[in-house]
């Protein structure tokens, strides 16, 4: 009946899951909303286009700006910091986030079974596996620069929407529509033609390692996404602020691991914040903000909301590029990215309608 009851979510699509709930993670009645009278209604539409609004350019903004923050913030093309503090940094601040989200809550509501910290093996032992996947993920995430620059980045970045998609279908026995797997061939066509080069022999702009990293980010991203979704729908009356607090700490468990492995001497030597600057701190934010913003999308506003946030973040950020780094925005980017944002929204309004 458990399994019933999430594969019926499932076809309502996302939206019904996660853009009504409160902050127990129970639904809200839709119909509550409709049945006050007069000036409530208009009030509470009012309030809510506001938060979408706000929620909207807060999300295109994190989004645009994650890239041409880890490009900023290297020095003589190398980073001055440790990209493994960086990144145990990020964790540690999501972690704080949630775990400052469920203190409101206790507050406000107490402790409940469904938000309480207080946990079991069995609960807990299925995170390490998405833990390892975001740490080897993000990891990735700033070597690859070494390849790429930020508006292609952004462009690459898409290729998670087909990994994410194929295993939705295997992992999760989700039905893709026809509409959809044409949206991953078109995604696959904008990402080529982004990177068409004409100015030298080489036929794409990012070389063979490039794209090789960047497709292992996408499986790696899409598997973990996946496997994160199948989690929290294994007990959907959970807390999400409980559920991200336990996947940040094995987080932070894993990146304290990779800190010895790769940078104990330094560390040591050094100190755990040498090499940052300004710019360091503000690109630690913004990976930490970005994932909260983008779970007040999905809870807030709707998958669409998310797909015109990427489809501006990768013009926004090649516009940005070119006067900070001095980027060609070429005509094949431009139409590049032009088709990676038809197939994004195609593949967002392409999903399998529900059986009556």
């Amino acid at each position: 009946m458990e399994y019933r009851r999430i594969k019926d979510q499932e076809n309502y699509g996302e939206k019904s899951q996660t853009d009504v709930e409160n902050q127990h993670g129970k639904p809200f009645s839709v119909g509550a909303a409709e049945s006050v009278p007069g000036s409530g209604v208009s009030s509470t539409n009012k309030s809510n286009w506001k938060l979408k609004s706000v929620v909207t350019i807060a999300l295109t903004l994190l989004t645009s700006s994650q890239a041409i923050l880890i490009v900023w913030s290297k020095r003589a093309g190398k980073y001055d910091y440790s990209v493994t503090t960086a990144n145990f940094s990020v964790e540690a601040l999501k972690c704080t986030l949630s775990l400052a989200a469920l203190v409101r809550i206790w507050k406000s509501h107490g402790v409940t079974a469904d938000n309480t910290l207080s946990t079991s093996f069995e609960e807990v032992n299925v995170y390490p596996i998405p833990a390892i996947l975001y740490l080897i993920k993000n990891l990735l995430q700033y070597y690859i620069f070494a390849y790429v620059d930020a508006p292609a980045y952004q462009i690459l970045k898409n290729l998670n929407i087909i990994s994410t998609g194929v295993l939705y279908r295997i992992i999760l026995k989700k039905k893709l529509s026809k509409i959809q797997w044409a949206a991953f061939i078109l995604l696959c066509a904008g990402c080529t033609t982004a990177q068409l080069n004409s100015t030298s022999d080489r036929v794409l702009q990012t070389p063979v390692q490039g794209w090789v990293m960047a497709i292992v980010m996408a499986l790696l991203s899409g598997f973990a996404g996946v496997y994160t979704e199948a989690i929290i729908k294994k007990r959907p009356s959970r807390n999400i602020n409980v559920q991200n607090f336990w996947l940040y700490v094995f987080g932070m468990i894993f990146n304290l691991v990779a800190i010895c492995i790769q940078d104990y001497d330094e560390v040591m030597n050094k100190g755990f914040f040498h090499g940052y600057s300004f710019i360091t701190v503000c690109m630690v934010l913004n990976h930490a903000l970005s994932g909260i913003a983008v779970s007040m999308v999905m809870k807030y506003a709707d998958n669409i909301v998310k797909v015109y946030s990427t489809s501006v973040a990768m013009l926004l950020t090649a516009v940005v590029s070119v006067f900070l780094f001095g980027f060609h925005l070429s005509l094949a980017f431009f139409l590049g990215s032009m088709v990676v944002s038809v197939s994004v929204y195609l593949h967002s309004i392409g999903k399998p309608q529900p059986q009556k």
